[in-house]
């Protein structure tokens, strides 16, 4: 088997590919968010060019061809900032941790989705919010989103993400049990601790609406499903390496596999063909869909394209990913 080299895709991994975005466009998305946030002061400063570096013009550039403006754009683009902020401070290496994950994220779903207090009280919790990096970054971002979107497209965003919150919490309880769990826990984990949150709102950024009744068919939910649940496995394969070594090194699928083996190798190509098998079934599960209506056959394409953007990002972003040695 031939060894990949850096910039070239998972030897044996399912997804087509796609063209490089307008380097205009990415450069434009770039500089607006690094004005953004140093402007909201959305992280801590020592962290800061991090977040600028995290090549978020070109993601969003990639997972949205189909946006409507710059603006339908950036309010993307600070989304997945945001979110990358609150999981840095408060779940992952940067000064999060397992312990009280649970009350930290209910203040941050509060920034999302507005605490309504009484009194000195409601004050207390302006302040509260205000006062933290991660949960300003969360406000600005769906205060520019809420712009853009329609009243019933953010509060579809804000339940995404609490499912996300939820995922997380599944995880922390691993991490504090010291359990490894087996791979249809993880796997279940997986489905709300993922980028459903950035997948559900490509409607948002393209400037339409998929009506609700047509958003919450099970038949559109196991789509949206497959599609969210394959692009987070291609996030495992290409962060093994850099998960590996992080001072608390992660959960993810081929860690999972190869719990119970200990043949690293095959766990790494068994999580391979899961995703492959994700990708097909999202395919049968869109193709089903295809010709009911059209703003579901748009949306349909919309999570297709985020899903093969992504994939391409994850494939090129070699500054940040590098694939295992199990093909030399």
């Amino acid at each position: 088997m031939t060894v990949p080299r850096p910039g070239d895709p998972i030897p044996g991994l399912y997804c087509p590919p796609v063209a490089e975005p307008d380097a205009a466009l990415v450069a434009e998305v770039d500089a607006r968010i690094a004005a953004w946030v140093r402007k909201e002061d959305v992280c801590p400063p020592q962290w800061q060019e991090g977040l600028i570096g995290f090549a978020v013009g070109r993601a969003v550039a990639l997972q949205y061809p189909d946006h409507a403006s710059i603006d339908h754009l950036m309010a993307a683009a600070e989304l997945l900032a945001a979110e990358n902020v609150v999981d840095d401070c408060y779940v992952e290496d940067f000064g999060g941790s397992p312990e009280g994950l649970g009350a930290r994220l209910v203040i941050a779903q509060s920034a999302l989705d507005p605490a309504h207090l009484t009194g000195p009280y409601q004050g207390d919790w302006e302040r509260g919010v205000q006062g933290d990096e991660a949960l300003r970054s969360y406000r600005t971002a769906v205060r520019d989103f809420e712009a853009i979107a329609t009243p019933a497209q953010a509060d579809r965003f804000r339940h995404d993400m609490a499912r996300l919150h939820l995922g997380y919490l599944a995880e922390a309880t691993w991490k504090l049990d010291g359990r490894v769990p087996a791979a249809w826990e993880y796997l279940t984990m997986r489905q709300f601790n993922n980028f459903r949150p950035c997948l559900t709102i490509t409607d948002a950024v393209a400037g339409y609406e998929l009506a609700a009744e047509l958003y919450a068919l099970p038949e559109v939910q196991e789509a949206v499903a497959l599609a969210c649940n394959a692009t987070t496995i291609v996030n495992d394969l290409y962060s093994y390496t850099k998960e590996l070594d992080m001072r608390h090194p992660h959960l993810n699928l081929p860690i999972v596999l190869a719990a119970g083996t200990g043949d690293h190798r095959g766990a790494y190509l068994g999580a391979v063909q899961v995703h492959n098998d994700l990708m097909r079934a999202f395919e049968d599960a869109a193709g089903r869909l295809r010709g009911r209506h059209h703003s579901l056959d748009r949306f349909l394409g919309g999570l297709t394209a985020w899903v093969l953007g992504n994939h391409h990002w994850h494939r090129t972003n070699t500054g940040r990913y590098t694939l295992p040695d199990f093909w030399s």
